[in-house]
């Protein structure tokens, strides 16, 4: 027992001296920073902190007729019964329900890492069936799970929804947002703490939220760099290990000191983005073309009609008789060609693209036909 003890003192005064060294370095040389440097903590996660996911199926009552129609949401009342049943209100099994006062719902919430019980969390509460509207609705006291299946907090209060719903008697509705989705700020509270691997082990590992290999090895080579070789390794694209005091104290302070670190990432890869449903584009720095001639044009043909009259000469005996009359012109826009050359840079392929005056579409096209000639030297990704 005796040596337990003596071996934990040790182990808390190396933890207690690597804390001083990071402070004294800190200190006496700062963290060198570039133009584009970025905090570990802005680029990476530590593993094992992290929120947690909670869901649960409440009821939402006080509803101006509102709620769901139980004709067609069968288990409304279902869920209503079971609700009155846990106070002893029993309810006739048999009984058909007519509560458009009352909806179904989903109640979610988002647990932060580390949080205690007694803390408060916000909660989003939205119809599970055919409710129009929560507006002006109270969550009745609704349990919230993990994935683990136990109770991590309570949620109950009253809606703030955003939306707005009106209906006539013909049938006709104006909708505004969404009235079937309401949040209740701070409406749960925290009965069970999640558990989480932060003070355990020798180390601390930081995950990077974008995978990329040069970005590891700068990470790692700069706490190398800071506290000393071997302290930090990195395991793939993503991990990189961190050799970290065992003091839950210390361990704090140290990381505190690591996360505020700032180092440049590495650069993405090329990639053209393309959203088909709104026309945007983004063109990624790395792009590059080799050489290629691009032409672009139009051709549009007008066929117009119209009706001439042709009059007879004066005490002739000719008709007025009416003639059709067919216009068509054919225009075509001048097809402007340009040529990109090798190494072609993203300020160059806006700069031409933008000479011939090609739209969001035009532009889409021009990229796919690019990339299908091996010219566009980038991944295009349509979303």
């Amino acid at each position: 027992m005796k040596n337990v003890t003596a071996n934990r003192n040790i182990a808390q005064q190396a933890s207690r001296k690597m804390l001083c060294a990071v402070l004294i370095v800190a200190q006496v040389l700062g963290f060198s920073v570039s133009a584009q440097a970025d905090r570990i903590k802005d680029i990476a996660n530590i593993q094992g902190v992290q929120a947690n996911m909670l869901v649960g199926v409440g009821l939402v009552t006080g509803l101006d007729g509102t709620g769901d129609q139980t004709t067609q949401a069968p288990f409304t009342a279902e869920s209503f019964r079971a609700y009155l049943d846990q106070f002893g209100i029993p309810m006739p099994a048999n009984q058909n329900f007519q509560l458009r006062n009352v909806a179904v719902v989903s109640v979610q919430a988002e647990l932060p890492a580390f949080a205690k019980p007694g803390q408060n969390i916000d909660i989003t509460v939205s119809s599970l069936a055919n409710a129009a509207s929560l507006r002006g609705g109270s969550l009745e006291r609704t349990f919230l799970l993990g994935v683990d299946g136990e109770v991590y907090a309570i949620a109950q209060g009253n809606l703030i929804v955003g939306g707005l719903g009106v209906e006539g008697a013909d049938g006709s509705r104006i909708s505004i947002n969404v009235p079937s989705v309401g949040r209740i700020p701070g409406g749960a509270t925290t009965v069970r703490e999640v558990e989480t691997a932060f003070n355990t082990g020798d180390y601390v590992t930081f995950n990077l939220k974008r995978a990329d290999f040069t970005t590891a090895r700068r990470l790692s080579g700069a706490i190398n760099s800071f506290l000393g070789d071997g302290t930090a390794e990195a395991l793939d694209a993503v991990s990189i290990r961190v050799r970290a005091p065992i003091d839950p104290q210390a361990r704090v302070a140290y990381v505190s000191e690591l996360e505020n670190m700032q180092i440049e990432q590495g650069a993405a890869s090329a990639r053209v983005i393309v959203n088909s449903r709104t026309g945007t584009i983004v063109i990624g720095e790395h792009v590059r073309v080799s050489p290629a001639a691009i032409t672009h044009g139009s051709l549009s043909v007008t066929i117009s009609e119209s009706f001439g009259v042709s009059q007879p000469a004066p005490f002739s005996e000719g008709e007025t008789a009416v003639l059709p009359q067919t216009d068509i012109r054919v225009t075509q826009e001048d097809s402007r060609m340009f040529l990109f050359d090798a190494g072609t840079t993203l300020a160059d392929i806006v700069q031409a693209i933008n000479a011939v005056g090609a739209a969001p579409g035009d532009l889409a096209a021009i990229l796919e036909a690019l990339k299908q000639s091996g010219s566009l030297r980038a991944d295009l990704i349509v979303i």
